[in-house]
């Protein structure tokens, strides 16, 4: 009663303070609040808001030089953005070996890491990606070395710049790419954007080459089929080559530019993720060391070696018949589609099956922040918008034709299955990666060593002991522990127990280990079998085979300029899309 007496008057003194007093205060309280949100949070969003225009603006200058030199009468030449990316390059070295060094000096911190940024795996396809992009500047240095005579230094300065700045990224990605940084934030967020657009303009430099060789190849097949309203433009240099393998290099440059776009698009995503990363509070989580099994692994592996087996046929058969004449041009974009038909229909069918499993168990899902896993759903949606434009038109075209070829409804099926299919995927990879870690009977139940306490409140503790670890605040805590027991048990209000929980007295929600390794099983499968058809469908318009140029029904309803727009811009989207899906796809064998 006194205390309650206590706690009445220190309630009642509480609520007759006066109001003037209260106010003043609340007042007080509002402004202090203010100016610490002001200037805490105020140079972090400057910094942000500051660097990322310059990275806009940065990429919006490099496409402004690309678009002028696709103009033939432009006073922009290569060269001069050749220049522009060589600078561009040099910067982000100057900075990253800026940021080595300044980290080797500081080995007493340590610093942050964010284990979701740039898994291991990840940037062991960045390397081999990495190397594949080295062996292209070989042969662009060699493509020099037979032309030097008329072509301008920047053409050969440029590989060379290319290739150490290569090998340069691939260690800064594998030593640094995860750290979290909280020192220098608003330089480091500058140089991080500088390097993720420097990727970017790399990449559309890349991509800009690469249709530029498909518009003309595409152009070629139309003039050996009889078209004569077509011109070509000439890419050789006006000048002898002084060795005898300058067309061996031009012509593999191009088998070796999607690897190269793949790399640059695929690390300007790891540093954008390092980007947002940068003043960043790690929530602590424990992560458990994922171990791969490959137990199990039947069908998957078999359907999705079969797939890509008859993607490299078809592949082959469409590159050679496309061109010979109208026939045979015919009966190789029906072939394309037919095999995108039954390809698309067992993956939406894998995809269906792997969202019934998911909905079948009451897992929740996990919706911590994590900037790596928030960007890789919003590019899964961004990239999928490329090939759902191409298809929609697809459709509109086939609808509205009036004359349609034997392959018209083929391709609308195809083109309304690839719709479907992504839709089903996308479900699939981001309802997988925001899945919580499913664990066993076995691993569910455990004995737990500690010492719980129910008091009267129907209140569960539990206190950890850790050896080793001192508490000066508390050095005398098992005197007052023993004491506070000893009065509480003489009022029978706490029992306590030191031990392992008696079996059965907390109830939790556990699957038989039967049930959850068939499931899992199932689910690595379906993984295994849309890793590889994905890979398969990034191979095709990759190395050349794009019906979207040579079926004509497109370009009759959209005129030849704007669907071959939307095509070269579309297509750099729906490769990025596949080879992204590979990668998330991949990430989801390891969590299942």
């Amino acid at each position: 009663m006194v205390e309650n007496g206590v706690l009445d008057i220190m309630y009642l003194n509480k609520n007759n303070r006066s109001p003037a007093l209260s106010s003043s205060d609340k007042e007080k309280k509002n402004f202090d609040n203010f100016k610490i949100s002001f200037t805490d949070d105020y140079p972090k969003k400057n910094a942000e808001i500051l660097s990322g225009q310059y990275g806009i603006n940065l990429l919006l200058v490099g496409l402004s030089l690309m678009l002028a030199l696709s103009y033939q009468g432009s006073a922009v030449k290569e060269e001069h953005i050749l220049s522009f990316l060589i600078s561009l390059m040099i910067l982000q070295i100057t900075w990253m070996l800026w940021y080595i060094i300044r980290k080797d000096r500081q080995k007493c911190f340590v610093s942050e890491k964010d284990s979701d940024a740039g898994t291991s795996w990840l940037r062991g396809g960045l390397t081999l990606l990495a190397l594949i992009s080295l062996i292209m500047d070989a042969f662009r240095i060699g493509y020099y070395v037979g032309y030097k005579t008329c072509l301008s230094p920047a053409v050969g300065v440029y590989p060379v710049i290319h290739a150490v700045h290569t090998i340069s990224q691939v260690h800064f990605l594998w030593f640094h790419v995860n750290d979290v940084i909280k020192t220098f934030e608003t330089f480091e967020r500058f140089g991080v954007i500088h390097a993720v657009f420097t990727n970017l303009l790399l990449w559309c430099n890349g991509v800009i080459s690469e249709a530029e060789h498909l518009l003309d190849t595409h152009k070629r097949r139309l003039l050996d089929l009889g078209y004569t309203n077509v011109t070509v433009g000439e890419k050789e240099p006006h000048c002898n080559c002084t060795t005898n393998i300058c067309s061996i290099f031009s012509h593999s440059l191009y088998y070796l530019y999607p690897f190269n776009i793949e790399y640059h698009i695929f690390v300007s995503v790891v540093l954008f993720v390092m980007w947002k990363n940068i003043g960043r509070i790690i929530e602590y989580q424990r992560h458990q060391k994922v171990v791969m099994r490959t137990k199990g692994l039947f069908a998957g592996p078999i359907l999705g070696l079969i797939a890509l087996a008859s993607t490299i046929t078809v592949l082959v058969v469409y590159i050679l018949q496309v061109g010979d004449s109208v026939e045979t041009r015919e009966s190789a974009v029906t072939m394309f589609y037919c095999y995108g038909i039954v390809m698309l229909l067992f993956m939406c069918l894998a995809g269906s099956v792997g969202l019934l499993i998911f909905r079948s168990d009451n897992l929740p899902l996990d919706y911590s922040k994590n900037p790596s896993r928030k960007l890789d759903a919003d590019l899964l949606f961004g990239t999928a918008i490329g090939s759902w434009l191409m298809s929609w038109c697809s459709i509109l075209a086939v609808i509205s034709a009036t004359t349609r070829p034997v392959y018209g409804w083929i391709n609308f099926m195809y083109s309304l299955l690839i719709i479907i299919e992504k839709y089903i995927q996308n479900l699939f990879i981001i309802e997988s990666l925001h899945r919580k870690e499913e664990t066993n009977e076995r691993d569910e139940v455990e004995t737990i060593p500690e010492i719980y306490s129910v008091s009267a409140g129907s209140s569960l503790s539990l206190a950890s002991s850790y050896n080793g670890i001192i508490n000066r605040a508390f050095e005398n805590q098992d005197k007052v522990c023993v004491s506070l027991e000893t009065d509480q048990e003489d009022n029978n209000q706490v029992y306590s127990h030191s031990g392992s929980l008696p079996e059965g007295s907390i109830s939790l929600p556990t699957r038989s280990s039967a049930e959850l390794s068939k499931r899992r099983r199932v689910l690595k499968n379906i993984a295994v079998f849309l890793f590889l058809c994905n890979i398969s469908f990034w191979i095709l318009p990759a190395f050349g085979c794009r019906p979207q140029f040579d079926n004509g029904m497109e370009e009759k309803t959209f005129g030849y300029t704007i669907w071959t727009t939307i095509v070269n811009v579309a297509m750099p989207l729906n490769l990025f899309y596949r080879m992204h899906s590979v990668a998330s796809l991949f990430e989801v064998f390891r969590k299942v």
